[in-house]
């Protein structure tokens, strides 16, 4: 049944209310000053837990340098969408840059990440095609999916039998698209990309793969997924974010030359829609040389990560089937979440809650997010927290 849109407003607005007055509000919250391992929140320094700032590279000296240098060269904007006046040297080295990291011939970038997926599945797919998405992809690919007008099926998490049910029956459609999550952000797990490989030939599917939360994460030197698996080439159309690992903004979309100057001359957000800054695409581009050059980030990234997510483990919550830096604390209630929040952010750690609607009922969590940057002692003592705040609630031993 059709309700009001003012009613809607108003439900979520007492929602949020109530939060407020039981103190129990995390998000939109200001940060003063770059965001590190440690950040400063309502003038009180605080362990940040919510970045995605993986690498630690958001006050990276070169990065800096190459914003400065942009602005000065480029000045503040374009004034104008890609394929006309928006173009200039330094979107073409990204672009050259980003096709050289993911090692394909060419790359295509945009104004964010939603905007990338919702372009790439309606641009290459429509009525008569069919795409298929895992069941916990992100929002912005199931928004592409409607977008596109093509069928869309979608098969259980990471479940390879219920992926091939749906291959098997998809003989009628022209063109059959697999989309897939490199991590998953809400659980911290990774796509199977063997098997999913194996499938796509067996039945003349492609595969796009977003690596919003990959590249600068997974991989021994943080190209990614294809580099996590020491596969090479298996994925046709590779999706990734400027604004995570990269402390950028935009997205791009990487393959075959072909198939980026089609979407150049055919996705309607890179026809319609403003260019990158060039001060934003500088930074992207000394940020995947950063990632490049200093390897040393992707050992500790990995190393941190496991730290806290086998302290986790030991202590009794439960980080699902997280084999990543994005680690999620399963509490279920969504009461209990709450409280667990408030009480680590009190004792200093900056985590935000993740809640319903965004996840299936009953599966609230807080969604940790360790960094390169974090020291040994920062992972400490952010476990006794945990720790402490756990067996408080009762919800650990």
């Amino acid at each position: 049944m059709a309700i009001l849109l003012e009613d809607k407003i108003n439900e979520l607005q007492q929602r949020i209310e109530k939060m407020k007055k039981e103190d129990k509000y995390f998000y939109l919250k200001s940060i003063d000053g770059a965001s590190g391992a440690r950040v400063t929140i309502d003038g009180r320094e605080m362990l940040m837990f919510a970045s995605y700032n993986y690498p630690g590279i958001i006050n990276h000296p070169k990065i800096k340098k190459a914003a400065i240098e942009a602005i000065e060269k480029y000045g503040a904007g374009t004034a104008g969408v890609r394929l006309l006046a928006g173009t200039t040297k330094i979107h073409e080295e990204l672009e050259a840059k980003i096709a050289e990291f993911k090692g394909v011939e060419d790359a295509v970038t945009y104004s964010s990440g939603y905007v990338t997926n919702l372009s790439a599945i309606s641009t290459l797919c429509g009525r008569g095609d069919l795409v298929i998405i895992d069941k916990l992809d992100h929002a912005s690919i199931i928004d592409g999916c409607m977008l596109s007008g093509a069928t869309h099926k979608s098969f259980l998490h990471n479940n390879m039998e219920s992926l091939e049910r749906v291959l098997s029956n998809s003989k009628e459609y022209v063109n059959k698209l697999i989309v897939v999550d490199a991590v998953y952000s809400m659980d911290g797990d990774v796509a199977n990309l063997p098997e999913i490989s194996h499938l796509a030939k067996k039945y003349n599917a492609k595969i796009m793969v977003d690596e919003a939360h990959s590249i600068g994460v997974i991989g021994k030197t943080g190209h990614g997924i294809e580099e996590h698996f020491g596969l090479k080439g298996v994925v046709d159309i590779h999706m990734g974010t400027l604004s995570k690992t990269i402390p950028s903004i935009g997205g791009y979309l990487a393959g075959d030359k072909d198939l980026i100057s089609y979407l150049k001359h055919t996705s309607r957000a890179f026809i319609f829609s403003a260019s990158l800054p060039p001060v934003a695409a500088a930074i992207a581009k000394a940020s995947l040389e950063v990632i490049e050059n200093e390897p040393e980030r992707m050992l500790k990234l990995h190393k941190n990560g496991k730290q806290f997510r086998e302290g986790l483990n030991s202590m009794g919550y439960s980080t699902m089937n997280s084999t990543t830096p994005l680690i999620p604390i399963l509490i279920g209630e969504e009461e209990d979440t709450l409280k667990l929040c408030r009480l680590v952010h009190d004792e200093g750690i900056f985590i935000c809650p993740i809640l319903f609607p965004a996840i299936p009922k009953g599966t609230n969590r807080l969604r940790a997010h360790v960094l390169a940057n974090h020291t040994s002692e920062d992972i400490n003592k952010a476990l006794d927290i945990f720790e402490g705040a756990g067996k408080k609630l009762g919800l650990i031993r």
